[in-house]
């Protein structure tokens, strides 16, 4: 069977010294160890899964953010991501799903 997911973390929000910018996530993808790796996954899509209390509306308890990777960060792999809602603080450090489609193969 075809995985349809690399396993990701999410590092923080992309800082400077005195500001941090909480539309841009920081993601280390596993496998991934150079700038050059990571091009392959510019703009792919990635999820958050997280859990919340099941309701009549969401019965399965999951919610899920999507984003995409927009570009790399640094020369060690780590990878900028844009979701469509900011992610919460307690999501650093949670794992990612980084899909691998779109494909541009």
């Amino acid at each position: 069977m075809e995985k349809i997911y690399s396993k990701g973390v999410v590092l923080g929000y992309r800082r400077s010294q005195a500001t941090q910018y909480p539309n841009i996530s920081l993601i280390k993808i596993e496998g991934v160890v150079s700038r050059e790796d990571s091009t392959f996954y510019l703009g792919k899509k990635v999820c958050l899964v997280s859990k919340v209390a099941k309701s009549a509306k969401n019965p399965t308890g999951h919610k899920i953010s999507w984003g995409k990777i927009c570009k790399s960060h640094g020369s060690s792999g780590v990878v900028q991501a844009r979701f469509a809602r900011n992610l919460p603080p307690k999501a650093m450090g949670a794992p990612v799903r980084v899909m691998l489609y779109p494909s541009n193969i």
